[in-house]
């Protein structure tokens, strides 16, 4: 009677490990036969599954059965070498086998005695993938679920810098108004950060961008001056490595050099053009950031770790432990003062072991392994880019400095902007309802604006030729 209290029998778990090891095996291999968007209507999945809770025991043989006959139809492929929306998130099979030893393990990471393994490792691999980008060894590395986390941690240090006591102790209150400035080209979470920071969207400066979609110095200069004369306090900035919708650059050097004269904070949001200065003759894309007071790179974006994993450095943990760090009794070691406790530098206290699957990753590819799979994927971008240029009906619509193009149809005698976007909307529409395919869309200036994101490691040439070659039929049928 007390067996039956306890976990998964061991022979039990080896059968069903087996089985789903199998599959994932089987689907990694044979993933192009599956539509990279599933073919479902909203609220499908609620209609096939009971409005009560089980109760009774099933077999992992029942339960997997519904996995691959229910769930799975439901799912969109982002591991397919055809999903080139967004930015691509593929995973590897080495990292794949690294989160099931991660949940086999269950450790939490908040204290450097509840997993010494976690926390020392993580010291490691972000260590290792500091100088792979790069950066200098005073970049001081910790591991967040995404980028929008790791911005929202930046903004609060640079905060906690601007305001040390009456921030923490006392709160947003009275004096005068925080300003924090970001490009018209920004991620969104640099706002969200600015709302759960307590700052409001009325104080963040959204610096127009130039015809490449920078961000303009000239214009930040601009700001920041006007805003100490009307007598608010400029804090933060925030300048991107990759921009969501082009992947432009802002000028970091300039941006740099204006946060010294100012004092303010400079925040880099490298979290999809970081990992291309692993690229020898990319490395120049983070130029400046060694400046920075902290940058955040995302290895589940391209380096094929499985989301979630957001590396953030900085140059000033003692500020950023400032702003976060609360230690009650009961979580106090007689260790503490020999050892990081990585709770103490972000608001969440449990803690994965996400750094085991880009060990993993570093350790079965090897540096040289990475430079090589980045490198073909901005080659292959780039060669479609070119034959974008090379049409007549179609064009390039922002620079591609690294492996995501943007671009729309634009037929010969065509020039109403109306039209333009919904011929455009109606060619992305077209090629992924037939599923094979997902591509994704922006708006630049008004203009509707196709994006095809090259980053997936099953994507190969021919994969991008057939799209191509899609792409021409559809126009063609379309106008």
């Amino acid at each position: 009677m007390q067996e039956t209290l306890k976990d998964m029998p061991a022979h039990e778990f080896k059968k069903a490990g087996q089985m789903v090891i199998d599959w994932i095996a089987a689907y990694r291999d044979e993933i192009e036969s599956y539509a990279v968007l599933p073919q479902v209507e909203p609220g499908w999945l609620y209609e096939s599954f009971s409005k009560k809770p089980p109760e009774n025991a099933g077999s992992m043989e029942q339960i997997f059965e519904k996995f691959v006959n229910v769930i799975m139809p439901g799912v969109t492929h982002w591991n397919h070498p055809k999903f080139l929306a967004y930015f691509s998130i593929s995973s590897s099979g080495p990292a794949v086998l690294a989160e099931l030893l991660t949940a086999a393990l269950n450790v939490n990471g908040m204290l450097w005695k509840t997993c010494p393994a976690l926390t020392e490792l993580e010291k490691i691999t972000l260590d290792w993938l500091r100088q792979m980008i790069g950066m200098p060894e005073s970049f001081w590395g910790i591991v967040y679920d995404t980028a929008s986390t790791s911005t929202f941690h930046a903004i609060a240090a640079a905060r906690q810098e601007i305001s040390p006591q009456n921030i923490r102790e006392k709160g947003m209150y009275g004096g005068k108004r925080l300003i924090l400035y970001t490009s018209d080209q920004a991620h969104s979470s640099v706002e969200k950060a600015a709302i759960a920071l307590g700052l409001g969207l009325e104080n963040v400066r959204k610096i127009k961008t130039d015809d490449k979609y920078r961000l303009r110095a000239d214009l930040l200069r601009e700001n920041i001056r006007r805003d100490r004369k009307n007598g608010q306090l400029p804090f933060c900035v925030v300048a991107t490595v990759g921009t969501t919708s082009t992947t432009s650059i802002d000028p970091i050097p300039d941006i740099a050099a204006i946060c010294r004269e100012e004092n303010l904070w400079l925040h880099v949001d490298a979290a999809y053009g970081g990992s291309a200065a692993i690229v020898p003759e990319y490395q120049n894309v983070l130029e400046g950031c060694e400046e920075a007071d902290s940058l955040v790179m995302n290895p589940h974006k391209w380096l094929f770790v499985p989301i979630d994993f957001s590396a953030f450095y900085t140059r000033k943990p003692a500020i950023l432990k400032e702003a976060f760090s609360l230690i009650p009794e009961y979580l106090r070691t007689l260790e503490d003062h020999r050892v990081e406790n990585l709770m103490d530098y972000g608001m969440q206290l449990g803690r994965r072991f996400r750094a085991l699957k880009l060990w993993f990753v570093l350790q079965y590819f090897g540096r040289q392994g990475i430079i090589n799979r980045i490198r073909n994927a901005i080659e292959m971008a780039q060669d479609l880019a070119n034959k974008i240029d090379q049409h007549p009906d179609f064009e390039k619509m922002a620079p591609t400095p690294f492996s995501t193009i943007c671009f729309r149809a634009h037929p010969h005698g065509l020039n109403d902007t109306e039209k333009l976007n919904r011929l455009n909307k109606e060619l992305l529409q077209t090629i992924n309802e037939k599923g094979e395919y997902f591509i994704s869309h922006t708006r630049l200036n008004e203009e509707y604006v196709i994006r095809i994101a090259v980053g997936n490691i099953q994507t190969d040439q021919h994969h991008l030729n057939h799209l191509w070659n899609n792409l021409q039929k559809t126009l063609s049928k379309l106008y």
